[in-house]
């Protein structure tokens, strides 16, 4: 089996080989660094020159620094048969000189790189239960020691100075476990933390800083689900903002939390969640619910760069159905299908999008495809079927290279086809295949419905709301039947009972000309309703048609005073 490596030949190097499996680009794009199975080389992307190559065939992970300062490299731990300990496995590369800054023991492979303030000012790493800090890429000297009782993960918050972090600490012997911020460097003292937020139920936590470093989101999780009503243990979501609030963020649908997403805005986040088909909600920084995307097989959300269009995506286990959503307007865009992905990436400019299908996850139909977030496939390549796609992503650009565009709903046009996925048919028993269909579902998929509150009524209406309004006008057209039982005058004659229901006209009023408009304010009404279902599922609809919408209040209540003749 042949794993190949393409890099663009403008670039004038090819690398073809089994063990090519791995690479990186700077953060602005301009170094690519890959590893061959015998060396780790750095080219420059803009010259195409190549800027070192170390002797490093066992690397495994690439990282490097904001600022292009540092190549960090990592290789399996090992240790020699007679016990003793192993060589260091994590080297920092002065990417200038070509020089190692240092070596470490880095024996976990899950948080082996350094993690970087923007400015590199400032570098941090976990040790044997504490985070040691460095400055200005000074390796030799702990600059400063965040210890508490048994640390087992920290975050650095993105963006300048002041720097802040975020450290987790798993509960023992019947205690919670906490995470707590704190600003560097000041750590010392009872009163230091800015924020701390204690819980239960965690084996592990995931901790997510928003852009501007005023947030963190925690999922907590657990291994097992005492319960047993998953396999997937149990999850909570937890916020915590530097200016010492929390809260437990109330996710309405019982069932795993799949992916927690913060806008580029850093002022809502997306959850999915919830056993399938799960739900998708965006909440704001109160965490109340803003809009909920109902329903449906999906499993991951990505906000766009510049945060106006947001993907909710089935992938894994499910057919790779995408949902493309404008979130300034909350309107769907359109509904692409990636099947078999196991990658997704939005490109810089906030346009495009990556899906790719790689090995080992799975090690058939290798390949990508790049889309227009419109639905249009641009570009398509399949591996041959004696070689693996191991990895595949957009270079990177600096914030502010692509402004943000106005989003369009009308899809690009493209020379590839879109492929149509194969609809598999329900397996049917015997007994029941020369029998009719039946439309019975196991689940009642929910619509998507606006939470925010707004004036006036231009928008959908939940299923509660439906449900009370119609209760509420079933009652008026009872309180009408029985005024009009008590008016001889108001009896409608019987229909002969081969008219259908349908077509049975009532007098109401006793007044033709009144009945006539009941009859056509109840038609506006039926319509109106029809559009708050259409835009409900997310069809954009036109200024005329949410101008009805608008107007349902006032035609609700003239229907009211004909019917109770005012």
């Amino acid at each position: 089996m042949i794993c190949c490596l393409s890099i663009p030949s403008s670039w004038d190097y090819r690398e073809s080989g089994k063990n090519c499996k791995v690479y990186t680009f700077s953060k602005d794009g301009t170094l690519f660094a890959w590893g061959n199975g015998e060396k780790v080389n750095i080219i420059n992307v803009t010259n195409k020159g190549l800027l070192h190559s170390f002797n490093l065939p066992k690397a495994v992970c690439l990282e490097f620094s904001p600022k292009n300062t540092v190549l960090a490299t990592w290789q399996p731990y090992t240790t020699s048969k007679d016990g003793t300990a192993g060589i260091p496995n994590l080297q920092l590369y002065d990417v200038k000189t070509g020089t190692c800054l240092k070596s470490f023991i880095q024996k976990k492979m899950q948080n082996w790189c350094p993690s970087w303030s923007e400015d590199e000012t400032l570098c941090a790493r976990n040790v044997n239960n504490e985070v040691h800090f460095f400055e200005n890429n000074n390796f030799n000297t702990i600059a400063n020691k965040l210890h508490l009782q048994k640390i087992n993960d920290f975050v650095l918050s993105p963006g300048p100075q002041p720097y802040k972090v975020a450290v987790y600490v798993p509960g023992s012997k019947g205690a919670p476990s906490f995470v707590r911020l704190y600003q560097y460097p000041n750590f010392a003292g009872p009163h230091a933390a800015l924020a701390n937020k204690s819980f239960f139920k965690a084996d592990k936590v995931t901790m997510l800083w928003n852009k501007k470093a005023t947030a963190v989101l925690v999922i907590a999780s657990t291994e097992v689900d005492k319960t047993g009503a998953s396999y997937y243990g149990e999850q909570t979501l937890h916020y915590i903002a530097t200016n010492g609030e929390s809260a437990v963020v109330q996710l309405p649908k019982n069932g795993p939390i799949y992916d927690v997403v913060w806008n580029s805005s850093s002022t809502e986040f997306c959850a999915v969640y919830g056993f399938m088909p799960a739900k998708a909600t965006i909440f704001n920084l109160k965490c109340d619910p803003v809009f909920d995307f109902g329903t449906g097989p999906r499993n991951a959300a990505y906000y766009s760069p510049h945060g106006h269009i947001l993907v909710l995506a089935g992938f894994g286990n499910l057919r790779g159905q995408m949902e493309v959503w404008d979130v300034k307007n909350y309107k769907l865009i359109s509904k692409p299908v990636a099947s078999d992905s196991t990658y997704f990436a939005w490109c810089p400019d906030g346009e495009h999008i990556l899906t790719a299908t790689c090995a080992p996850r799975l090690r058939v139909n290798n390949g990508y495809k790049i889309w227009h977030y419109t639905g249009s496939i641009l570009h398509k390549y399949d591996v041959p079927s004696n070689a693996e796609l191991w990895q595949v992503s957009w270079q990177p650009f600096l914030d502010g290279i692509f402004p943000a565009k106005t989003i369009t709903y009308q899809a690009v046009p493209s020379e590839v086809p879109n492929e149509e996925p194969k609809v598999a048919t329900a397996y049917r028993p015997p007994a029941l295949r020369n029998k009719p269909i039946t439309n019975s579902k196991l689940h009642e998929e929910e619509p998507p419905q606006n939470m925010k509150p707004q004036s006036g009524n231009d928008k959908p209406l939940s299923k509660t709301a439906l449900k009370n309004q119609r209760k509420h006008e079933a009652k008026k057209a009872a309180k009408q039947e029985a005024r009009s039982d008590k008016s001889p005058d108001l009896t409608p004659t019987p229909a002969p009972q081969s008219t259908p229901r349908s077509t049975i006209s009532q007098s109401i009023s006793g007044d033709p000309e009144i009945d006539k408009k009941i009859k056509n304010l109840k038609k506006k009404l039926k319509a109106i309703e029809q559009l708050k279902e259409q835009a409900a599922t997310g069809k954009q609809l036109e200024k005329n048609q949410l101008e009805k919408i608008q107007k349902e209040t006032a035609l609700l209540q003239e229907l009211e005073d004909l019917e109770l003749g005012i």
